[in-house]
């Protein structure tokens, strides 16, 4: 037993001492030596300015800055003509006379109203006033956006009661553009 006892001593002193060789190697001092790399040059430094920026420019939009006027044919959900709303023409003119589908506009958007940008997520789960919609870090209007629906050539947009937020006419592949009920332009881009 005391053979055994004995060992453990000199165990612990024979690592210790491997451990502080390990410490001395010269492979340690190789890597501090190494070249390193040239230090970066600082980005330059200068005075900010601020400006006003021009309005957007909407595509297919008439040089003046206004959207087009819809077509004859477009009414909202009421039975009234487009041409009745608050402000007809920034509704945005349709590039197509083909009826838009329910499966075109399934799944996620990019929404841009009332200067700022968030996201639109629609399904086909039934809900008031059409299918489920969902809008997220959406400003105004489109905030109350809970439901969606497809009439003819255009969406219209509606809040958990049924009324009608923004109506909207497809201008590209991908691409909705319209009229908040409070007057605002609002797009809809994948």
């Amino acid at each position: 037993m005391m053979g055994i006892s004995s060992i453990k001593p000199i165990t612990v002193l024979l690592v210790a001492g491997v451990v502080l060789a390990g410490c001395q190697s010269s492979r340690m001092g190789a890597l501090q030596t190494q070249s390193q790399p040239a230090p970066l040059t600082p980005a330059p430094a200068g005075t900010v300015t601020s400006n006003q920026l021009p309005p957007p420019a909407q595509p297919n939009a008439q040089q003046n800055g206004n959207f087009p006027t819809a077509p004859a044919n477009a009414s909202n959900p009421n039975g009234t003509d487009v041409a009745n709303l608050k402000n007809p023409s920034s509704i945005q003119n349709v590039s197509t006379n083909a009826p838009v589908t329910k499966e075109a506009l399934v799944g996620a958007w990019k929404v841009s109203t009332g200067g700022s940008n968030c996201q639109m997520f629609m399904a086909l789960t039934k809900w008031t006033g059409g299918f489920r919609a969902a809008s997220r870090g959406c400003p105004g209007d489109a905030a109350a956006v809970s439901a969606w629906n497809v009439s003819g050539n255009k969406v219209v947009l509606s809040d958990t009661n049924g009324n009608q937020v923004a109506t909207l006419f497809q201008s590209g592949a991908t691409r909705y553009d319209g009229q908040t009920s409070g007057g605002s332009a609002i797009s809809l881009s994948r």
